[in-house]
């Protein structure tokens, strides 16, 4: 009983793909390519979920738009070119690395180097800081003759 319950709840934890029985195709190599090219396509509706996990309707128009590419003989280079030539590079979950997208690509490695650098320059200054006294005033200075004489007779 406890075993059952266990395998229920690993199930039910598992996320699973929003892929329809009737979307997928009979050709177990050729629906293994299109469910890794659904993975690699944002879905237009949710942004932060790829077609292969969306139940929107786009998505699943997408996912059936990619297994007729396949089934026409495209490969999956072709597939991902098509769709991207219909829809913009935003529907690529990993951008590609072009001059369009060096800004993307770049500013979290240039973030990290402006903070390590900002961190380096705040501890130098830190450490540079040394509290020296003031000087003393004159009358400063005769108070304490007078009483380091006091002091010594």
């Amino acid at each position: 009983m406890r075993v059952l319950a266990l395998l229920l709840v690993i199930l039910w934890a598992t996320p699973a793909g929003a892929v329809l029985p009737s979307e997928m195709l009979a050709d177990p190599a050729l629906e293994a390519r299109a469910r890794d090219i659904s993975k690699e396509l944002r879905c237009l509706v949710c942004q932060n979920q790829s077609i292969d996990e969306s139940n929107a309707d786009l998505a699943h128009d997408l996912r059936l738009l990619v297994r007729q590419r396949l089934e026409a003989g495209d490969s999956d280079a072709q597939v991902i070119a098509y769709i991207v030539g219909r829809y913009g590079q935003y529907v690529l979950l990993k951008p590609l690395v072009e001059p369009a997208t060096y800004l993307l690509w770049l500013t979290p490695v240039l973030a990290i180097m402006l903070g390590a650098t900002g961190i380096i320059v705040y501890l130098r200054r830190r450490r540079g800081i040394a509290v020296e006294p003031a000087a003393l005033s004159a009358a400063e200075e005769a108070r304490l003759k007078k009483i380091l004489e006091e002091g010594e007779s």
